[in-house]
């Protein structure tokens, strides 16, 4: 918006008038300010690690990432698009119309994990993984990949090949690569719920913590200065099932 200051000053008669212009003013430079705040959302696309299986939603990291936000003076929101039993498959075909719907900054990959439990064959779950760096980064998002283990249930080779498929696609394509998503919690069984795959809620907090490191480097602070607060800026979480 171009402002002629002296249009402005020709159009001033009174008070009442001066008010009037200043408000359609003010109006349309806070316009322009959301405009620029456009698509400052996180856009999580996972399965139940971070659909918070088990456990109640306000205490999942995806949530607890929503208040790390606001505490560190974000003003991102946060979209949780993950579904339990998910695959690189299912996240490969639901992401173009979240990626619509919501416009990202920042798009969370944790996916693979069901993949590797079923023994999909790597090239299937690498050129999905692919697909879904470079659909998000064709819409404007940087990308953070959330690395993963499995079991040797498929034996040794495909395990291994399995988690070199994450490190290998984060130096193709430069995006922000979280080692092991699940490091920190994968050997010690206090922190898993009685099934034995799904973290508890005391887990959290560390799945957070290897996440933030991260994911950090890709945000953008507020262009206006945090003095207390209150006046932090507010960060939602929002979870959506069917994106």
């Amino acid at each position: 918006m171009r402002f002629n200051f002296r249009t402005f000053s020709r159009q001033i008669s009174g008070s009442t008038t001066v008010a009037a212009l200043l408000l359609t003013f003010l109006a349309a430079a806070s316009s322009q300010l959301a405009a620029a705040d456009h698509g400052q959302t996180v856009l999580v696309v996972g399965d139940s690690l971070s659909a918070g299986h088990g456990i109640a939603q306000e205490e999942s990291w995806v949530a607890l990432l929503g208040e790390r936000l606001r505490t560190e003076g974000y003003g991102y929101a946060v979209v949780n698009a993950s579904i339990t039993g998910d695959t690189t498959t299912g996240g490969r075909k639901r992401l173009p119309r979240a990626l619509k719907v919501h416009r990202p900054a920042v798009v969370i990959i944790e996916l693979g994990g069901n993949d590797g439990l079923r023994g999909t064959p790597i090239a299937v779950m690498r050129s999905n993984l692919a697909g879904m760096i470079e659909l998000s980064e064709a819409a404007g998002a940087h990308v953070v990949l959330a690395g993963m283990q499995i079991p040797t249930n498929y034996g040794g080779p495909y395990t291994r090949d399995f988690a070199a498929v994450y490190p290998e696609l984060a130096t193709k394509y430069g995006t922000g690569l979280i080692g092991f998503f699940l490091d920190g919690i994968a050997l010690d069984i206090t922190l898993f719920q009685a099934d034995g795959i799904h973290p508890t809620a005391a887990a959290q907090t560390i799945l957070l913590d290897n996440v933030w490191p991260v994911l950090e480097p890709k945000l953008a602070k507020p262009t206006t200065g945090v003095t207390s607060a209150s006046q932090k800026p507010t960060a939602a979480t929002r979870q959506v099932i069917s994106p």
